[in-house]
Parts: C-alpha cells; sequence; structure tokens
C-alpha cells in the first residue's frame, strides 16, 4: 500500500459484551500534524487510542504506520514502533518515585541488572526541565497530585521520542499555564514532523492547535474537517447529531438563608483561617491554581482529612467533621477530582457503585432489598442519562464520562443538603457537561447548596453566584457573578490581591 500519511486507519471495529464500540471507523495522521478526535462520552474515542495502543484487539480493519500494516498485540510493540500514548485515566505505580514510573520497563543499569538510579533520575530530570515542570524526580508518585500525576505522564510520552504521540485529555487535570506549556511543546514536536493524536473535549484548544478535527458518534465515523474550514457549531453538532442548546443552564436563585458557614477553619501547612458562607440555592465558586489547597479544604469539609481548628455551621448548628460518616450524616456530599482513585470501585457494577453509599436506605435489617434497590439505581442513572448497557456493567469499562455521572447518581440518591463539586466537568463532553450544569442549577433552587471547584474559567463565570478565589492556602479574593473578569481571577490566583483590590472584597 502507498501512502504519505504516519499513521492511517481504515474500517476499524471493536466490538464489548452488548455494545459495538467501534463501527467501520477510519483516520489518518499526516507527518507534522495535529489530528483532533471530538466525541460525546462513549462515542469510541478512547477505544480507537487502546486499538491503536494494542491494548485492545480489534475485530476488524486495518492499521498503517508509514504505509505498511501493522497489528500491535500489546502497548510494548505500539512503543517499539514509534507511538506512546498519554491516557485519560492516569495509572501511576504511587510507591515508586516519579523518575522509576517514567522508565519504568526501560530502566538504565549498572554490571547488567542493578538499576542505575542515578542516571534514571538525570534523565527523568532532563525530560522534566524539557516539558517546563518543577517536580523532583526522586519523590514518590503517591506524594503528588493529581495535576502533577498528569504531568509526570506528559513526560513520560515525550520521553520515548516517538513519531506518534496520542494525547487523550491531556489538560484535564492540569492548569492552564501548563497546558500552555504543552501548546508549546507541541508546535515543537510538529516541527521535527512528529504526529499528534489529540483528543479532548475543550474546544478552545482543539481550535488552537489541531489541524485536522474527526467527530466519531455511538463508535460510528461521522466526518473529519480541516480545523480552519469548519466552526465550533459544526463540530458539536456533528458529535451529538443535533443543535446544542445553550451550553451554561443557570436558573437557581440564592436566597438569604445561610446553608454552611464556615469560620477560621485551619489545616496547618496546607490551608489557614478559611472563612465563607453559602446560601441556600446558591453555587459558590472556588478558583485556584494547582497547590492552592482548594481540595485539601474541600476534604476537611468532608472529614477526609480534618481540619486542625475552626468551625463548621450547617444550617446554624456548629458540626464536627472527623470522618467521612460524620459529613454524610450531616447532608454533605462530596465528588472528588480523581472519579478513578476514590469516586469509584472499578471492579464493580454500576449497580453496586451507586448502592454502596446507600445501603442503609436500601435494606431491610441486614439483608440488602435487592428489588428495591435495582429500582432505586435505575431512577436515578436514567434521570443522569448513564450510557450502560445493564446496571451489572462493570464501571471500569463506562466510558469517562459515564463513571462521572455514577458518581453524581450515588451521591444524589442520598438526597444530601450541600454538594462539594471538585472538578465535575473533568475529561465530560459539552452535551453531558450541559446535562450537569442544568443538575446544579436544580439542586441548588430545590434549598439546597453547591460549592464547585473547577480550573476551567468560562465555567467559574457562567456557573457560580459568587467566586472565591485561593492562593497558597489562604483565601485572597471573592468577587460576586459578573464582577470579575478571566483576567482579573488568574491574576488574583497567581498574584494575591493588590493593595488596590483588597477594598473591593
Amino acid at each position: 500500500m502507498e501512502t504519505d500519511a504516519l499513521l492511517e486507519v481504515r474500517g476499524l471495529s471493536k466490538i464489548f459484551p452488548g455494545v459495538k464500540a467501534l463501527d467501520n471507523v477510519d483516520f489518518r495522521l499526516d507527518y507534522g500534524s495535529v489530528h483532533a478526535v471530538c466525541g460525546e462520552n462513549g462515542a469510541g474515542k478512547s477505544t480507537l487510542m487502546n486499538v491503536l495502543m494494542g491494548i485492545y484487539q480489534r475485530d476488524a480493519g486495518e492499521i498503517f504506520i508509514h504505509g505498511n500494516p501493522v497489528s500491535f498485540l500489546s502497548p510494548r510493540q505500539a512503543l517499539d514502533a514509534g507511538m506512546s500514548i498519554i491516557e485519560q485515566e492516569l495509572n501511576p505505580v504511587p510507591e515508586m518515585s516519579v523518575a522509576e514510573n517514567m522508565f519504568l520497563g526501560r530502566e538504565e543499569t549498572r554490571i547488567g541488572f542493578w538499576m542505575d538510579y542515578k542516571a534514571v533520575r538525570k534523565r527523568a530530570a532532563e525530560v522534566l526541565e524539557e516539558i517546563g515542570v518543577k517536580i523532583n524526580p526522586a519523590i514518590k508518585m503517591k506524594a503528588l497530585s493529581l495535576a502533577q500525576i498528569q504531568l509526570v505522564e506528559i513526560a513520560k510520552a515525550i520521553s520515548y521520542d516517538s513519531e506518534i504521540i496520542i494525547m487523550d485529555e491531556p489538560t484535564s487535570a492540569i492548569p492552564e499555564r501548563d497546558a500552555e506549556r504543552l501548546f508549546r511543546l507541541i508546535e515543537v514536536l510538529k516541527k521535527k514532523g512528529k504526529g499528534i493524536v489529540y483528543v479532548s473535549h475543550r474546544m478552545k484548544e482543539i481550535f488552537s492547535i489541531s489541524d485536522t478535527v474527526t467527530v466519531l458518534r455511538d463508535g460510528k465515523y461521522i466526518g473529519t474537517k480541516p480545523t480552519r474550514e469548519t466552526s465550533r457549531d459544526e463540530v458539536v453538532n456533528m458529535m451529538i447529531g443535533r443543535k446544542l442548546e445553550a451550553e451554561y443552564v443557570k436558573s437557581n436563585t440564592v436566597t438569604e438563608e445561610v446553608a454552611l458557614q464556615v469560620q477560621n477553619l485551619t489545616k496547618r501547612g496546607v490551608f489557614e483561617n478559611i472563612s465563607l458562607n453559602v446560601h441556600k440555592g446558591e453555587i459558590l465558586g472556588i478558583f485556584g491554581l494547582m497547590g492552592s489547597g482548594r481540595s485539601e479544604f474541600f476534604e476537611a469539609l468532608f472529614g477526609a482529612e480534618p481540619a486542625d481548628s475552626g468551625e463548621i455551621y450547617l444550617f446554624g448548628e456548629e458540626k464536627v467533621h472527623q470522618k467521612p460518616h460524620d459529613a454524610m450524616r450531616n447532608g454533605i456530599a462530596l465528588v472528588t477530582e480523581d472519579r478513578k482513585k476514590s469516586g469509584l470501585v472499578l471492579k464493580s457494577s454500576v449497580r453496586d457503585n451507586i448502592s454502596l453509599p446507600n445501603l442503609k436506605s436500601l435494606s431491610d435489617g441486614p439483608f440488602i432489598n435487592r428489588r428495591r434497590e435495582t429500582e432505586a439505581v435505575k431512577k436515578i442513572s436514567d434521570q443522569f442519562s448513564v450510557k450502560t448497557p445493564s446496571l451489572s456493567q462493570i464501571v471500569s469499562r463506562l466510558s469517562g464520562g459515564n463513571q462521572q455521572k455514577v458518581v453524581l447518581s450515588k451521591w444524589l440518591l442520598r438526597a444530601p443538603k450541600i454538594l462539594l463539586l471538585d472538578e465535575p466537568t473533568r475529561g465530560i463532553d459539552v452535551g453531558a457537561k450541559r446535562e450537569i450544569y442544568a443538575f446544579m442549577s436544580k439542586f441548588a433552587d430545590q434549598g439546597n447548596a453547591v460549592i464547585m471547584i473547577s480550573s476551567e474559567l468560562p465555567e467559574v463565570l457562567a456557573m457560580s453566584d459568587r467566586i472565591v478565589v485561593f492562593k497558597d492556602g489562604h483565601k485572597v479574593g471573592e468577587r460576586p457573578r459578573g464582577d470579575v473578569t478571566q483576567e482579573q481571577l488568574m491574576r488574583m490566583a497567581s498574584e494575591g490581591l493588590k493593595e488596590e483590590e483588597s477594598s473591593r472584597v
């Protein structure tokens, strides 16, 4: 076969029990280009990437690299052929160091078999420096935040010096400044003739860095367009098969009654003297850069990592949260930023994941009432439009967006009054985002309250009634809806408040 493509896919199909994940998909990547792949959650994007890397075996179709047919039985064969991947779902080895994770399986050795730790750390430091990331290669992965783990995965993929680099939602967990570094690196890679397959739900990124866009829907190939010859609306219409209504759904009404009051909450060395109020009917946004203490503040409110001092009041009554059970009993639910690590039991079914925090209400004495459980789980999963062949489906086999809907479903079934959402739309397509925004507005409008952490500035500005800004473990600012810009929020988060701004808080 003669072709000038770096990578070409023809008629690719993949079937899982109960679902055809890929159905006769075509795809082409040229030398020195970025080819974006778009689609709703469950469209088949990650499945396509996993087939290309030899993680899944295709049921039909052909794959060509440099015009030569290939058939990878493992990721190692794909890596040897010059193809690497930054996966959406991160899989670090927590007890190993950053350097050991980056070069796992290709360690430099001394005397034939002893690992040369000094050489491995030196090489890891060089790669991290190349992409502008300041992380000690000797520390263990378990000490890193989700954003830092994502940056290490990016560095790992770059370290292979592959001709083809698959980036599956590479910016979903990293702050904007690091994303900009990645984009600059992509331009350098393009000039070297490398090809980038870029999977993302973020339209701004796609139209900023890609040369070509391919859209998948329900496992089927919908079409390919040169990026400069299409528009955001056209791509979204191709993704969902219809015209998308307004992306942000904002319909809640804030009341005067305070639902949650926090006074001088402190966790030594992490955050200190955080005070804020959240009203019934309100969506409060929290914005801050990596290391600002946002997620740790949520963990303290939820009792996962209790605060050292400070007070928490719920509807006027002081509460003490020493463990998550305390917070759950008091009507607080937490959707964590890393659904895979702390939000789901990946090897369990959709039914079991949604039931887990609700077993008391679904049981008669010590026994689960299976009929009541099935009815409750089906009703709540239908409300969130969870796409799954059945409630018995193992949750790890769902797309990232549907996994997030399962997390939301399990908490909503508990009927909480305060909902803590840490990056609730990370790795989720525009259609699913709109569903979550609609849910947030409806939940708040029913007399409840939402606190949302988000790294996406347009999301924070569109959905929040007020925005609180964190920097280095301190609350440095607070702005009402409509009284702040993206640039001002970023400046506050990176520099803190200047004297002339402090009077506006």
